[in-house]
């Protein structure tokens, strides 16, 4: 029988929960291991968490009594997200330095400015600062550097003079750009902006190569088996279903997906996920056609309370901005939606206030945690009181072929 039982997975509190003080249960295993430092025994404490608004992860800390060596590490236990990830810094001030980072062991790291370079699976996984990234690059390079000396001279100077222009980037007397890239979807940095838009941080999603899913092992290497017959006509009056696992809580679920023919506009696939376990429910639209030749803005303007059940179809590649909220959601950030401008508002509030990581635990501070309650408190405010004026503009790719009715 598995350790983790099954009503413990599909049900109950779960293996992975969020760290709350109340909960007795949420307790870390000690395991006894061997120290690579000494080669005597030391302990080891695992802890199986959960982080809001990113993923399920294993925090390792590892203890020898008799060196007094420590080392510790994250490892993901979530699932690998549908696209790749790329996070773009310009590194400016020392407050940068203090930017939250957490690196999954399919990260590579760059700094462009010293052709330096982490491969991906070289460390392991990682929640630190920028500061702290760059430290841990030096301590690994110290490492062998007296054996270095001894066997080869010239390069343990170079290094140590690399170390040296490694150590000036924590001055920040020049500007350097850190590159994150995983294909897996699993890192983050942390804006402290948040809700507004970060200059000096882009995000950029992609599509993983056949190389990357073979190196992340959710595809095989072997050659895709004969593709059923393309019968539109089928596929539009079948409804797919095949099984994932939910968001919330990791216990298995189905999500069902059809094609369907909207008269008057265009194709999309509608594809909607529901939790037995949790209760937990998402739909998620894409659309279905090619690409348009011209992208389109649409401007709104919200003076009355019927404008709130507007129906609203939002595509992978929208931007949304609230002037009035000094506010801008960028592409891929909620994925495509079709929904009422109500609850578009409900769920720019979730995703920026109730699921932030960076506003509970010892990662919050006073200040930033103000910041975003206050955000949330004015589209509470929009949301009870849709008689204030508000314009709201959408950018996209062109999904409709009408022109659309502005109010105001």
């Amino acid at each position: 029988m598995s350790v983790i039982e099954e009503e413990a997975v599909r049900g109950g509190k779960g293996v992975f929960r969020e760290i709350c003080s109340e909960d007795e249960e949420l307790q870390p295993t000690e395991i006894e291991s061997l120290c690579m430092n000494c080669y005597q025994n030391g302990s080891t404490r695992m802890l199986l968490t959960k982080i809001p608004f990113f993923k399920e992860i294993i925090i390792s800390s590892f203890t020898c009594p008799h060196c007094c060596w420590s080392n510790t590490e994250i490892q993901s236990a979530g699932r690998i997200q549908d696209q790749g990830i790329t996070y773009t810094l310009k590194v400016r001030s020392k407050q940068d330095m203090n930017r939250e980072v957490v690196k999954a062991d399919s990260a590579t790291v760059r700094i462009p400015e010293l052709d330096f370079e982490i491969p991906a699976f070289t460390q392991k996984g990682s929640l630190s600062t920028i500061e702290g990234l760059i430290g841990r690059t030096v301590a690994g390079l110290e490492q062998d550097q007296p054996t270095r000396k001894a066997t080869a001279p010239e390069v343990a100077a170079k290094i140590d003079e690399f170390m040296e222009r490694l150590q000036k980037l924590k001055d920040v007397k020049s500007e350097f750009t850190l590159v994150i890239d995983d294909p897996s979807g699993n890192s983050f940095v942390e804006n402290p902006f948040a809700p507004q838009k970060d200059d000096a941080l882009t995000v950029a999603h992609y599509k993983r190569t056949p190389q990357q899913d073979a190196q992340l092992g959710v595809k095989s290497d072997e050659k895709d088996e004969e593709k059923p017959g393309n019968d539109i006509v089928s596929m539009r009056n079948e409804v797919l279903v095949f099984n994932t696992n939910c968001p919330e809580c990791n216990a298995p679920a189905s999500t069902n997906m059809k094609l369907v023919q909207i008269p008057h506009f265009k194709e999309v696939i509608i594809m909607a996920t529901n939790c037995d376990s949790c209760g937990h429910r998402t739909n998620e639209v894409k659309s279905g056609g090619a690409t348009e030749e011209l992208g389109t803005r649409i401007t709104l303007r919200l003076t009355d309370p019927s404008d709130m059940t507007r129906d609203l179809l939002k595509s992978e590649t929208c931007c949304i901005l609230i002037p009035e909220l000094e506010f801008e959601l960028g592409m891929a950030a909620l994925g495509g939606k079709f929904t009422t401008l109500e609850g578009l508002l409900k769920d720019i509030r979730e995703l920026i206030v109730s699921k932030n990581p960076f506003t509970c635990g010892d990662s919050s501070t006073p200040e930033r945690t103000e910041k975003l309650e206050i955000f949330g408190e004015k589209i509470d405010k929009v949301l009870l009181i849709p008689l204030l004026p508000v314009e709201l503009y959408v950018l996209g790719k062109l999904l409709a072929t009408e022109p659309v009715e502005n109010k105001g």
